[in-house]
């Protein structure tokens, strides 16, 4: 469903550059319009946040674009150029959901949460200027300031707050180009929708490594509750299907996970008594169930009360 839907959308971009910015790297570097980007450090590239990514990655230093030009390949080694930009850590939401000037949640150890800003606040001025519950404001605002501190009002449930925040440096990398839109027909959308698809599913095995490593803290996770609340939200049937679609496929790569008693728990079980030959006591994969099933109940409690507490 969710192939089927991306799949249909079309107004895909492609990896073949429209214009380049002047006084940037790519410009520097010789790029030029019609040049298609097919590998970025020799890894390929299929869609545009393939290349995103990897110059973000690159964390400024010198990356090997591979290009196609006349028929021909040939390599150019550039610098992305640097962009820095304050931020106090706030999410105002997307563009496909819910964006204002509310603030949805807050990153963990933020300067927003340090002194105690909260999801849930609404946003009214910026270093004194009126933000007018424009989020696109908001972010200019507190990325353009040139103050230390940032001072930001807000109103939680009708009074009226302020906070002095002393914003964090993010440094973006960009080599300073745009791509072309890919034609509208049934071949483009097809290619784009596959591996649109593909990266999304790898993205979400991504986003479990994280938890497991702790660059992702459990406070994130979304349950029952918290899904039902965000399908609430959707308008129209296309958004609802499609929210459908993600929690579904989102469902099936975890369910994958080689942890019991999930069915990669389950997959994992099974090829250790293929390797032994001969199955796991009975008594003992119980055991390993059960184990797995109460640190999953668990977890699903932590989640619901987390769930709970964002909507009240």
């Amino acid at each position: 469903m969710y192939f089927v839907l991306v799949s249909s959308t079309g107004n895909y971009i492609t990896t073949t550059i429209d214009t380049v910015v002047p006084q940037y790297s790519a410009e520097q570097a010789g790029l030029s319009q019609g040049d298609e980007i097919l590998k970025i450090n020799g890894k390929k590239v299929r869609l545009r946040s393939d290349i995103d990514e990897a110059i973000q990655n690159s964390n400024g230093e010198e990356i090997t674009l591979t290009i196609k030009r006349d028929n021909e390949t040939q390599d150019i080694k550039l610098n992305p150029t640097t962009q820095e930009t304050k931020t106090i850590g706030i999410y105002l939401g997307t563009q496909d959901s819910d964006l204002s000037g509310e603030i949805k949640s807050i990153y963990q150890n933020s300067p927003a949460e340090k002194v105690g800003i909260k999801a849930g606040d609404k946003i009214l001025s910026i270093n004194g200027e009126k933000s007018e519950g424009d989020p696109y404001r908001i972010v200019n605002l507190i990325s353009e300031s040139k103050t230390d501190e940032i001072a930001v009002q807000i109103d939680r449930n009708g009074e009226i707050k302020e906070f002095n925040v002393k914003p964090e440096i993010q440094k973006t990398y960009v080599i300073g180009v745009t791509f072309k839109l890919a034609e509208n027909n049934f071949i483009n959308n097809i290619y784009y929708g596959f591996w649109d698809t593909t990266e999304f599913s790898l993205s979400i095995v991504d986003n479990l490594k994280m938890m497991f490593t702790g660059n992702v803290s459990a406070d994130q996770l979304m349950g029952p509750v918290g899904i039902s609340e965000v399908v609430s939200k959707t308008q129209g049937i296309v958004e609802f299907v499609y929210m459908l679609a993600l929690i579904s496929l989102s469902l099936g790569v975890t369910n994958l996970l080689p942890f019991p008693p999930l069915d990669g728990g389950k997959i994992v079980i099974l090829l250790i008594e293929a390797i032994r030959r001969k199955p796991i006591k009975e008594n003992v994969e119980i055991a390993i169930q059960m184990a797995g099933f109460c640190l999953l109940i668990g977890l699903s409690i932590y989640v619901t009360y987390n769930d709970i507490l964002r909507i009240f």
